[in-house]
């Protein structure tokens, strides 16, 4: 088995993710979601390209600050 070495900034954004996804899909659905996502060659660069078309930069602005108010900031992540 490969090990790979993170950053600690990239140690805390999987950690914060999994952790959102352990917490609102439970154990089993996050191993499902993580072996599908890998195992169909799921491509993030694709699938966001679109993602929010029809979104100004204020909006994407606005979601993201009632996300913070909402969730909080995970443990690790530096707000810059």
């Amino acid at each position: 088995m490969k090990y790979v070495k993170y950053d600690m900034q990239t140690e805390a954004i999987i950690s914060a993710g999994l952790k959102l996804l352990r917490e609102h899909l439970g154990f089993i659905e996050t191993e499902i979601f993580i072996s599908k996502v890998t195992r169909t060659g799921f491509n993030y660069t694709e699938w966001r390209e679109n993602l929010w078309e029809d979104l100004t930069i204020d909006d994407v602005f606005e979601r993201a600050k009632h996300a913070q108010e909402k969730y909080g900031i995970p443990d690790g992540v530096e707000v810059i």
